[in-house]
């Protein structure tokens, strides 16, 4: 299984102005320092839970179709724009929308065939069935507002220690920072 993305978020979930609040920072010095830190936060929020925070676009490459359902990564689905595959000589080719369903309220949402279809006959190869999502709460808004407050908290920590380690005064974690994300962690069950 292989992910691609396609078209990076549009936005962040935090604003310069929110961080740059957060941060108690009032002057324009430092905007592109903030800036940087948002998108590392989110990628870090993102990596942390498996999910996509804002809209994006990507695409999932598997060497075939499985047994029985496509299991769409970082969710929320929001929709399922194309799935192609190889077929048995080697041709790419687009699965009919009508051949297939897609299951986006669940969590990791999932596609399956529709009533009384089957997957279609393929060849086994990497990247054979590629499936184009979209992923992502939607707008910025829409992001759990637990998941903005650790990020505040991660953008926050690293505009004051920017260094890798803290000399001086006792350091100590405060627990309770990453379970802000523990309810939108994706778990896998295999």
């Amino acid at each position: 299984m292989g992910l691609t993305l396609i078209l990076a978020p549009a936005g962040e979930p935090i604003t310069l102005a929110e961080a740059k609040l957060h941060c108690r920072v009032d002057t324009a010095d430092d905007d592109a320092l903030i800036t940087a830190l948002i998108v590392a936060a989110r990628n870090q929020a993102e990596d942390r839970t498996g999910r996509a925070l804002v809209t994006q676009k990507w695409r999932l490459d598997l060497d075939g179709f499985p047994v029985d359902a496509i299991e769409i990564p970082l969710p929320p689905l929001a929709s399922v724009e194309s799935i192609t595959y190889l077929d048995s000589n080697g041709t790419r080719q687009t699965l009919d929308a009508a051949e297939y369903q897609v299951v986006a309220n669940e969590t990791p949402g999932r596609v399956l065939p529709a009533y009384g279809k089957s997957w279609p006959g393929f060849r086994v190869a990497p990247g054979s069935v590629q499936v184009s999502f979209t992923a992502g709460y939607g707008a910025a808004a829409a992001v759990p507002q637990a998941i903005k407050q650790w990020m505040l908290l991660q953008i926050g920590h690293g505009y004051g220690v920017r260094e890798a380690v803290s000399v001086g005064d006792p350091v100590a974690a405060m627990p309770y920072v990453d379970s802000l994300l523990d309810p939108y962690r994706v778990l896998r069950f295999c």
